[in-house]
């Protein structure tokens, strides 16, 4: 009685292997990272007496910097910090703005112009060297001018991290965008949900391979052992992920913060050209990773995006339906309930029943990205 429910297409047993991968990858890393208690429990924390360097990187972002560098002012901190703020060639009034901090915080706010970028060199990268130079500090902490930090002891809980696993020289933090309504807005949510889940949780478990330049941590020494973004000063991306893939490779030790208290939120992309341009630029740093990593981030992919490949050519074949079908419903429970566990972890807003349809547009998008990368590299920076 059940021969006519057996699966008999070839695509149904390359579905059920990538469902596999899928539920070792929710299991093995994003399922115990979710379950991970806060990091303001923790009993390694240290004590609050490292001065600490927060730089930030601005181009044309006034209206930015008017609501960021008050928030970094109140932060509750009891030790020194100063801000670095590199105005990159900026045609608005960041340097009249940034001057007048300068005159109001003298001691705090720092300001580093930036009037040309050498022929050949990524801007970014080059205006950040030259804020980490400036930076009174050992202790060095990141954000983007188009974020805010999510309450004011981000930077108290941000730099504990350094005291993390005995002694921490690179601190993984987690970004958020805003929410705002709108397909787009809650699909570039679960693109930076997964793409946290894969590099927070596989830094937990012992591999970390990239962090996010709008909420990063790490010491001078760091950056000196990696030769600061000299293995990659030419490419536009990478001031982030790639400095961790050298840090990694130099023996640096990586630790984790995902407290909600210390995330930041950015303000994502309006439109679905602007965001399709910015992960462009993401996507092509993943050129440079180790090959470990590659494979292990390239699996995850893999995995998924075939899932819903082989379910297209299956769609077509009658005698797989019910299978199929029992396939779909059993993945799809099991990642809905990681994923929702791993958003309470995070603070951030209930996915909901949309999942699947984020879940598919993500996958196809991506896999529309690498295309459009293969046969053409051109980047643009702001």
């Amino acid at each position: 009685m059940l021969l006519p429910y057996l699966p008999t297409s070839p695509f149904f047993w390359l579905l059920l292997a990538c469902v596999l991968v899928q539920l070792f990858y929710a299991a093995y890393f994003f399922w115990p990272f979710a379950r991970r208690p806060a990091e303001a429990a923790s009993s390694e924390l240290g004590p609050d007496s490292e001065p600490v360097s927060i730089v930030v990187c601005a181009r044309n972002e006034l209206d930015n910097l008017r609501r960021l560098l008050p928030l970094l002012l109140k932060q509750d901190y009891p030790a020194a910090f100063e801000i670095v703020l590199i105005d990159d060639r900026s045609h608005d009034d960041t340097y009249l703005y940034a001057q007048q901090l300068t005159q109001y915080y003298p001691s705090t706010v720092r300001l580093v112009t930036v009037d040309r970028t050498p022929d050949g060199f990524a801007p970014k990268k080059y205006a950040l060297t030259l804020g980490i130079k400036a930076a009174r500090h050992a202790r060095l902490l990141f954000t983007d001018a188009d974020c805010i930090p999510a309450t004011n002891q981000w930077l108290r809980l941000m730099q504990r991290g350094f005291a993390h696993r005995n002694g921490a020289d690179v601190v993984l933090g987690f970004s958020a965008y805003a929410e705002t309504p709108g397909f787009l807005n809650k699909l570039i949510r679960y693109e930076t949900l997964l793409t946290a889940a894969q590099y927070l949780s596989f830094a937990w478990r012992g591999w970390p391979y990239m962090g996010v330049g709008r909420n990063l941590a790490y010491t001078r020494s760091c950056f000196t052992a990696t030769k600061g973004f000299a293995s990659h000063i030419r490419q536009l991306s990478g001031d982030d992920d790639l400095l961790v893939q050298d840090a990694v490779r130099q023996g640096q030790r990586v630790a984790v913060v995902a407290d909600p208290s210390a995330h930041t939120i950015s303000e994502p992309a309006a439109t679905w050209g602007a965001w399709w341009r910015q992960k462009r630029r993401h996507l092509s740093a993943g050129r440079a990773y180790r090959l470990a990593d590659r494979l292990r981030i390239g699996t995850f992919v893999a995995a998924n995006a075939l899932f819903y490949l082989t379910t297209v050519v299956l769609v077509f074949s009658p005698n797989n339906w019910v299978p199929l079908a029992v396939l779909w419903v059993l993945r799809t429970l099991f990642v809905s309930a990681v994923y929702a566990r791993l958003n309470r972890r995070l603070d951030q807003p209930a996915i909901g029943g949309l999942l699947p349809v984020l879940d598919a547009v993500y996958f196809f998008h991506y896999l529309a990205l690498g295309i459009s990368l293969f046969l053409n590299r051109t980047l643009r920076w702001k």
